[in-house]
């Protein structure tokens, strides 16, 4: 079990992040100031961190210088507010593994994370496949058989989101935080809306609604109508 610690100090976002990686099997521990991230780091119990740059006490960039003048080469990725070019060369100079910046999806986060975890052995696949439909995570492109599909960057990431939990039930609050990030309205109908949207380019009966809870991507050759509780 991946375990990671989260500098931040904002903690509506700190929470959304412990939240979001419990869910997906990883042990996440939070720390709210820039002296305290620097001695957790040391200890040699986390394989990645999830800094800020703008901690109270000390800042992420000088968290950041600590670690590796003491030759810490624990992954980090810098999540901050600045998004200024001399801010991400200062990073990324200073021995950051990738910076992103707010506001963030919790997908593209969770993408950037297991791509610094994962063995080099084992790759993470650049496409995902399930019941004909094919998305391309680098060219972006989605195919259904061998027709192409143009979705929009949202589009995209929730039918993503749909492939990565392939007959997994996934609720509107689960999709508004990992599709359209931390800063969601919870009353929102957005979700609604695209999967109607995908419906339309990929496929009605691919998405499957489950009664008052959400939706999950339906299995190779399924007839959702007659499930019971379940509506196409």
């Amino acid at each position: 079990m991946n375990r990671i610690l989260i500098a931040e100090d904002e903690s509506r976002i700190a929470s959304f992040i412990e939240k979001g990686l419990r869910a997906e099997g990883m042990t996440p521990t939070v720390v709210s100031d820039g002296r305290t991230a620097f001695d957790y780091a040391m200890t040699g119990g986390f394989d990645l961190l999830v800094l800020d740059i703008g901690l109270p006490v000390q800042d992420g960039f000088s968290v950041l210088r600590q670690l590796r003048e003491a030759r810490n080469e624990l992954p980090v990725i810098i999540l901050t507010a600045r998004d200024s070019i001399t801010d991400t060369v200062a990073g990324l100079s200073g021995g950051a593994d990738d910076y992103m910046a707010k506001p963030f999806r919790f997908e593209e986060l969770l993408a950037r994370i297991r791509l610094r975890l994962r063995d080099e052995r084992a790759p993470e696949a650049t496409i995902l496949h399930h019941g004909g439909l094919s998305l391309d995570l680098r060219s972006r492109r989605a195919k259904v058989g061998d027709r192409i599909v143009e979705l929009s960057a949202r589009e995209f990431a929730l039918a993503e989101t749909f492939l990565r939990n392939p007959g997994q039930v996934l609720s509107r609050e689960q999709l508004l935080s990992r599709v359209w990030g931390y800063d969601f309205d919870p009353g929102s109908n957005v979700v609604d809306v695209y999967v109607r949207y995908l419906r339309r380019k990929l496929g009605n009966a691919r998405f499957v609604t489950v009664r008052g809870v959400g939706y999950r991507l339906a299995e190779d050759g399924e007839d959702a109508a007659d499930e019971p509780g379940v509506r196409p």
